[in-house]
């Protein structure tokens, strides 16, 4: 019978590797969506337009293939070697986080870019009544307002962002998926290790689903 005490630090350690990236992934990934946003809604056909199909490629890509492409693809140029950026490119904690965020922040812009849309009419009809500029609208009452639109939808998002985590191991990130394979690679006890993953993976979604759910009942965030 295996004992998986003897194994807790280990695990604690990928665990905590694995809530370090979805945290910061979530936050950047949020603060980057609301940028993307705004400059969605820009005036400026240019910048429309590159978001637009940035957005259409990170989400038309599997979180496999940028990971790779951001860890791998970087260390192929040899200006990225030779500058600052291969400092932080050189790591794989910093390009989890990198692949994390854009992947994350591209499907939030579509999030928001719906929830504006569905801010009520005679809500931004009263902004314009009033003499608000478009971007004071948009900060004062369009984008507070979609954040509560969008937030049940955003529950989803962060669970997904946990479950992309576990992509990291394949950069050779010890997060919780990466010390999994190393205890598999020790005891040869692959079921019992990928079967706890699972339950610790979807525990913590759990406990994300009750945080929103908790949200909602409290009526912090209308649910609708």
């Amino acid at each position: 019978m295996l004992n998986f005490l003897s194994y807790l630090p280990d695990l604690a350690r990928g665990l905590t590797i694995t809530l370090i990236l979805m945290l910061i992934s979530t936050f950047a990934g949020l603060a980057l969506a609301i940028l993307m946003t705004i400059g969605s809604r820009s005036e400026r056909y240019v910048l429309r337009k590159g978001i637009a199909l940035f957005v259409f490629f990170i989400r038309g890509t599997p979180l496999l293939v940028q990971l790779f492409l951001i860890y791998y693809g970087a260390g192929q140029f040899e200006w990225i070697r030779n500058s600052s950026l291969w400092i932080i490119l050189r790591e794989p904690m910093a390009c989890a986080i990198i692949a994390l965020t854009i992947n994350s922040a591209c499907y939030t812009t579509i999030l928001l870019q719906g929830a504006i849309n569905s801010v009520p009419k005679n809500e931004v009809a009263a902004c314009e009544a009033m003499g608000m500029s478009k971007w004071l609208a948009l900060r004062r009452i369009i984008f507070p307002r979609a954040f509560r639109i969008a937030l049940p939808a955003y529950s989803n998002e962060v669970v997904m962002i946990l479950k992309g985590t576990s992509l990291a191991s394949t950069i050779t990130l010890l997060d919780l998926m990466g010390v999994i394979q190393q205890l598999i690679a020790q005891t040869y006890q692959t079921v019992q290790f990928y079967v706890l993953a699972g339950v610790i993976y979807l525990l913590f979604n759990a406990i994300i689903t009750t945080i929103f759910n908790i949200l909602f009942k409290w009526g912090a965030i209308p649910n609708r």
